[in-house]
């Protein structure tokens, strides 16, 4: 038996573990273990005990619960529902105004906690009472809040950036500055699909009142300064090259804190809420990323990458064709795998090929990412459906699946676009670091 044939007999072993609903880091570290130890026998246990150690000992890992924490804190101290009403009292007297808004707040909410899930969840909270107070859709609705949250992993801090740096030994800065174009370019795009779909069918978004006097606009936008005021020194501060991502996101996090404490919204309980989720979130992380540090090494040795170069250079040996194949080989995996899943498991499988043809990792980031989004959003998993069907139980889960349909073609445009024109990703990470 080849080491080919042992490698794809390890993946296969891997999806059959994930089927029966086996944790992804146990996964990875169990068939990554065994195939390295049937591989290489010697270096099977050096591997495992090497990362187990190495992996929670990274000091640029320190940007996970600092950034978590801060998203944390960010949502018990009420500063989302402070931009929901700023972008409502902008927006909301237009038909589907209410849609676009909870677009907005998701995008500057993502800014902070950089989770997908986060978003979702914190800003369908607020929003979908208020849509369904002014008789929205419920397609609509839910899709708006499901898109929206997919911001989360675009737009930094993003979780999914800072494990892809870590898979990719890319810098962090240059993945974040990535981001803030793609991201508030879909964003844009998310806008543009709820004015057309309330253009052609009003009833779906209906207005919600009259314009708000601009004194009120104003007023509304000053109580969301807190949460606007730390986006733009973390995010502007990096670009500016005055602290690092890794101080960003402790700055973040005691703005944060601070902004908690001035509001008089934290409590003992409520913080140790936020400590314990946020210890939950990054544990539930490093496991991940220790069992794709296991299961890297084992791919490797099989020699699959280079396999898997030769099969598609026979199919095509234009790059943007191979390009095209793994993107939607990305999108087919998003259907019934979550995101951070698909990152560790396919990422090291693809890079090889991807840096062979020459592609910009940075700007590949990018484009998973957003990949990776429209998984979130994908049935039969989308993992943003089901959280947000969690906030709206009456909603029948098929009726949210066809209101993210519209936004799902959006994400599939942004892709094109980014593809056609790369230094819409590239402009920002070649001004900072050149």
């Amino acid at each position: 038996m080849s080491d080919i044939d042992i490698g794809v007999i390890g993946f296969v072993a891997l999806f059959v573990l994930l089927a029966l609903r086996m944790p992804v880091a146990t996964a990875m570290m169990l068939v990554g273990f065994v195939g390295h130890l049937v591989l290489n026998e010697r270096g099977a246990l050096p591997t495992l005990a090497g990362e187990t150690f190495h992996i929670p000992h990274m000091l640029s890992l320190t940007i996970l619960p600092l950034f978590i924490l801060m998203g944390n804190l960010a949502g018990i101290s009420g500063m989302s529902r402070d931009l929901y009403d700023a972008a409502y009292t902008w927006f909301g007297h237009w038909r589907g105004g209410l849609a676009s808004s909870t677009i907005i707040g998701c995008a500057g909410f993502s800014a902070l906690s950089g989770s997908s899930l986060a978003s979702a969840v914190t800003m369908g909270r607020v929003a979908l009472p208020e849509m369904q107070r002014y008789k929205y859709d419920d397609k609509l609705a839910t899709g708006a809040i499901a898109a929206g949250g997919t911001l989360g992993i675009l737009i930094p801090p993003s979780a999914g950036f800072v494990i892809y740096s870590l898979l990719t030994e890319e810098s962090i800065g240059r993945l974040f500055m990535a981001g803030v174009l793609p991201g508030i370019m879909l964003a844009g795009l998310f806008v543009l699909v709820i004015v057309i779909v309330t253009s052609v069918k009003p009833e779906l978004g209906p207005a919600a009142g009259t314009s708000m006097p601009m004194r009120d606009r104003i007023l509304a936008l000053g109580r969301a300064s807190w949460i606007i005021g730390i986006i733009f020194i973390t995010i502007g501060g990096i670009y500016g090259g005055v602290f690092s991502a890794t101080e960003a996101a402790g700055i973040g996090a005691i703005l944060s804190f601070i902004v908690a404490l001035l509001r008089r919204t934290i409590t003992w309980q409520s913080l140790s809420g936020v400590l314990m989720e946020t210890l939950r979130s990054t544990a539930t992380t490093f496991l991940i990323l220790i069992g794709a540090f296991v299961f890297t090494p084992f791919v490797a040795l099989s020699g699959i990458p280079d396999a898997l170069l030769d099969l598609l250079m026979q199919i095509s040996p234009n790059r943007f064709v191979t390009l095209t194949i793994i993107l939607v080989f990305f999108v087919l995996l998003g259907t019934f795998l979550e995101g951070f899943a698909i990152l560790v498991l396919a990422l090291p499988l693809v890079q090889p090929v991807l840096e062979q043809l020459d592609f910009n990792m940075v700007w590949f980031g990018v484009l998973m990412v957003i990949v990776l989004e429209m998984g979130l959003i994908s049935p039969p998993v989308g993992v943003n459906v089901f959280v947000v069907k969690s906030i709206a139980p009456s909603v029948p889960l098929n009726d949210i699946f066809k209101g993210i349909f519209p936004f799902w073609i959006a994400m599939g445009f942004a892709l094109l676009i980014l593809v056609l024109f790369p230094d819409i990703a590239m402009f920002l990470p070649n001004r900072m670091y050149g």
